[in-house]
């Protein structure tokens, strides 16, 4: 494991230190800052760890604070099945190699579905479970029709047989990131850089293979374990779930909380004024409700 002082352009992340951490058949690479309950922080699509910017300085202040590159993503390296079970897997091992035996995790878009099945897979380690702007896999799929295919093409686009997806995308990655960005958000709130830092992986084609691998295997194997899991196995942790009050998750499934609690006893949440991204977009919104739940106030998280 290395750790090193941050060189990073991004001043939000001053008194952070980066890293690379060696896990089960990968390297994990990350931000670590703060002092306190340890929290750790996963990114979505198609983002990084970076997304995290304007909420990880303020969460540094209560907590130890640690936000990766998930498995495959970003500046993190690509594992052997590029299942969600294997990425939360990479996570737990990351923060045990930093001492922490049980942690908070918070999750936003491809990292919320790490975080819920690191608490599915990993129940004596994860003591607080968010996920913001998500339902389950499984019940994604289950429920998917017209406006699922037309509205979360990504999903079908990227887990597109090899190498169809991959190489379309090495033609034009910045229009492909860009669009996404833009689209799925209410404001423009990317400073260049950091659009700048998200395009850069997707020009590397082990990345976006990565990525694309990714979306094959929650079409398969994660809709497999959602599956077996249902009914079986639930998340004993409380959760806070987050969403976009116009967008999918609460346009197509109708009330978040009550599918969560298909799989959580402890479920509480709200709508944040934002679109998809709403770590970057309303971070002092996302603050209001992730602060108190992470320090165990749930009524002040409702």
């Amino acid at each position: 494991m290395t750790d090193r002082t941050s060189g990073t352009a991004y001043s939000v992340f001053d008194g952070f230190t980066t890293f690379d951490v060696p896990v089960s058949g990968a390297t994990i690479h990350g931000r670590r800052g703060g002092d306190g309950p340890p929290v750790l922080l996963l990114h979505g699509f198609p983002e990084t760890h970076v997304m995290w910017h304007r909420v990880a300085p303020a969460l540094a202040r209560e907590f130890s604070v640690v936000a990766t590159d998930l498995t495959g993503f970003g500046d993190s390296t690509a594992g052997d099945t590029h299942s969600m079970r294997e990425l939360a897997t990479h996570q737990v091992e990351v923060m045990q190699a930093f001492g922490y035996d049980a942690f908070a995790v918070a999750g936003h878009d491809r990292g919320a579905r790490c975080a819920y099945r690191m608490a599915l897979d990993h129940p004596d380690v994860v003591t607080r479970l968010a996920v913001l702007d998500i339902v389950p896999t499984g019940d994604a799929f289950d429920r998917a029709d017209k406006e699922f295919a037309l509205g979360y093409w990504v999903w079908s686009f990227l887990a597109a047989p090899e190498p169809i997806p991959e190489r379309l995308i090495a033609q034009e990655p910045e229009l492909f990131v860009q669009h996404c960005l833009d689209s799925w958000s209410a404001a423009d709130v990317f400073p260049r850089e950091v659009r700048n830092e998200y395009v850069r992986h997707f020009r590397d084609p082990a990345t976006v293979h990565a990525i694309c691998e990714e979306y094959r295997a929650a079409a398969t194997v994660d809709h497999q374990h959602d599956t077996a899991d249902r009914g079986v196995r639930r998340i004993g942790c409380p959760v806070l779930a987050l969403w976009d009050p116009s967008g999918a998750v609460v346009s197509w499934y109708g009330d978040p909380i009550a599918i969560w609690r298909e799989w959580a006893d402890e479920v509480v949440g709200a709508p944040i004024p934002a679109g998809h991204f709403m770590a970057e977009e309303a971070p002092a919104e996302t603050l209001d409700r992730l602060m108190p739940f992470l320090r165990g106030d749930v009524r002040s998280a409702r």
